[in-house]
């Protein structure tokens, strides 16, 4: 029991040693002592089976422990060997593969080294090649951006071709035109700037055949417009608008290509708008004619006696026109500031049953030729330049409307050549002052020898009628009494009243100066009222010495200048002033005469 005792004497170890008991008695120790720790060294059985060989317990189980160590290492060894043997086989296998491996990709890494050293080669040589076409496209961008320009101005392109042979002429017709205008002249400078370029060689007959298929269309087209321009009641305006002024440039390229066909197409326009303008204007004049104008004839002087033509009136068969008076300008003037500014119509005309004064049909007539002056001129010098000279431009003009401007000079004649009509004479002439003003205002000085003709018609005409009515005065103060009448009879008609010539000649010259009170005292008006105021003074003057009585020779002569004086003292303008100015002072110089 000793040993044992030492064992429990030595808690260190006690576990491991009941671990190798456990093994050899192949019992758990540990068990059976907790199960029966009183009974457990009672069993001499169990104990006597254990040979100790003469050796202590602690000296037994360590004997065993070791032998049991060496058996339990030497079987891992053998095994463990086995395994290394095994994986280090596998390890050798691995090895030589890897050498394999290693050997393969030697080899890839060899022949990449030679293929990069090929494309190393290759890249070199794609760098030098990329410079020289780098080096020759810089070239050819400098070569393009002087060479294009040029190109594109001896060039042009199927589409224009195409446009100018077949398309129908309109907007897009005048735009390709253009283009041809501008290459064709490109063209031509080329050639003169440097001879002998191939590219421009072989362009000219090309260029040639399509300017020549262009002239032939614009011929056809412009012929085609003028003959419409011949077609019954067309408005020429509409036409020149639509078909002339919208493709201008048509006559333009014509003119800088093929100059005599484009004169000759100027004249076939000139002769048809000359025709054109005569026969209208010629209708018209046709249908003014017909117009029914108050007759003011030599019976309507201002020295006249009214007396033997009222008779004579009143005693004819024939019929007469209705009643005017000639020395009243009533609502005569009215035509000068009418807010009507279009003409009267032709089939208006001959249907008009009214009777006017002379200044109607000249008004009607020049109004019309006015504006259509305008229209044209307008329409010459849009269409026509910058081709044609503003002196080739007035030439045409001139031979358009020289048989028309006859034709109104022709109207005017017939209606100012027997008449008498002072306030119809000098309302022409405002109306041809109004004239002139428009073509000044729209810059016409084309229109100038029609108006300066007219006012040669006009003026002239108007001073005679002045000179006729001073020539009537004086025939009349020609035949009055110088010395006052003896008889009784003839004494007692005698009055005081104004005379009848100072309500005629007060009622003239309030018309005349109403029609001039814009104008100066420069004018033909003032000499002949002059002419007309020194004829009345003289008469009145004969009037006065065959009336009895200073005092009433007085009077007579007072009330008369005072009723010119009423009637005229309205009147407004630098001319009326002066005329009241001279009136006044013939009214005290009649005063002072004793």
């Amino acid at each position: 029991m000793r040993p044992l005792e030492h064992a429990k004497g030595r808690p260190t170890g006690v576990i491991g040693e009941r671990h190798v008991l456990d093994k050899l008695l192949d019992i758990d120790l540990g068990s059976s002592l907790v199960a029966d720790k009183d009974g457990i060294w009672d069993n001499d059985e169990l104990l006597g089976d254990v040979d100790f060989t003469g050796l202590a317990l602690h000296e037994f189980v360590q004997g065993d422990d070791d032998v049991n160590k060496a058996q339990v290492t030497e079987a891992p060894a053998a095994a463990k060997y086995e395994i290394d043997k095994a994986r280090f086989e596998d390890l050798h296998q691995s090895i030589r593969a890897c050498n394999d491996i290693l050997n393969s990709v030697e080899l890839n890494l060899t022949s990449f080294q030679n293929d990069l050293g090929d494309v190393s080669a290759e890249i070199e040589t794609l760098r030098a090649r990329s410079t020289t076409l780098s080096s020759r496209l810089e070239n050819r961008k400098v070569v393009e951006l002087g060479l294009t320009p040029v190109v594109e101005e001896i060039t042009v392109s199927q589409t224009i071709v195409k446009t100018i042979s077949e398309g129908d002429i309109d907007e897009s017709w005048i735009v390709s035109l253009n283009v041809v205008g501008k290459w064709s002249k490109a063209l031509n400078a080329k050639a003169i700037e440097a001879h002998n370029i191939k590219s421009v060689t072989d362009l000219k007959p090309l260029r040639d055949q399509l300017v020549n298929i262009a002239i032939q269309r614009i011929r056809d087209f412009l012929v085609a417009q003028i003959k419409a321009l011949r077609s019954p009641n067309i408005n020429a305006q509409i036409v020149q608008q639509r078909h002339f002024i919208r493709y201008k440039d048509l006559f333009s390229f014509l003119w800088n290509h093929h100059q005599t066909l484009a004169e000759e197409i100027g004249q076939a326009y000139m002769n048809t708008m000359r025709w054109y303008y005569l026969n209208h204007f010629t209708r018209y004049e046709r249908a003014l004619s017909k117009v029914k104008i108050h007759a003011i004839d030599k019976h309507d002087v201002l020295g006249n006696d009214d007396s033997p033509r009222k008779s004579t009136l009143l005693t004819s068969s024939k019929a007469t026109g209705p009643p005017h008076d000639a020395f009243s300008l009533g609502r005569r003037n009215d035509i000068l500031t009418t807010s009507n500014q279009s003409a009267l119509p032709s089939h208006l005309a001959e249907e008009d049953t009214a009777t006017h004064y002379l200044e109607f049909p000249f008004r009607n007539f020049n109004l019309a030729l006015i504006d259509n002056i305008c229209a044209e001129y307008s329409f010459l010098t849009t269409f026509f330049s910058p081709s044609l000279s503003f002196q080739t431009i007035a030439r045409y003009f001139n031979y358009i409307f020289s048989p028309t401007f006859e034709l109104g000079h022709t109207l005017t004649k017939s209606l100012v050549s027997e008449t008498f009509d002072s306030f119809g004479l000098l309302l022409c002439v405002r109306l041809n002052q109004k004239f002139n003003f428009k073509l000044q205002r729209h810059k016409i000085p084309v229109g100038d020898s029609y108006i300066n003709g007219t006012n040669m018609l006009l003026w002239p005409r108007f001073q005679v009628i002045m000179d006729l009515h001073c020539e009537s005065v004086r025939k009349l103060t020609a035949n009055l009494p110088t010395v006052p009448p003896t008889s009784k009879a003839e004494l007692a008609k005698q009055s005081a009243a104004p005379s009848f010539m100072a309500q005629r000649f007060g009622q003239l010259i309030q018309g005349i100066l109403e029609l001039s009170k814009e104008t100066g005292d420069d004018e033909p008006v003032s000499t002949s009222l002059a002419r007309l105021r020194s004829a009345l003074e003289a008469f009145l003057a004969r009037v006065a010495k065959s009336i009895e009585g200073q005092r009433k020779r007085e009077r007579f002569l007072e009330n008369s200048f005072s009723l010119i004086l009423t009637i005229i003292g309205d009147a407004q303008g630098k001319l009326a002033t002066e005329q009241i100015s001279q009136i006044q002072a013939m009214m005290t110089a009649s005063q002072d005469t004793k």
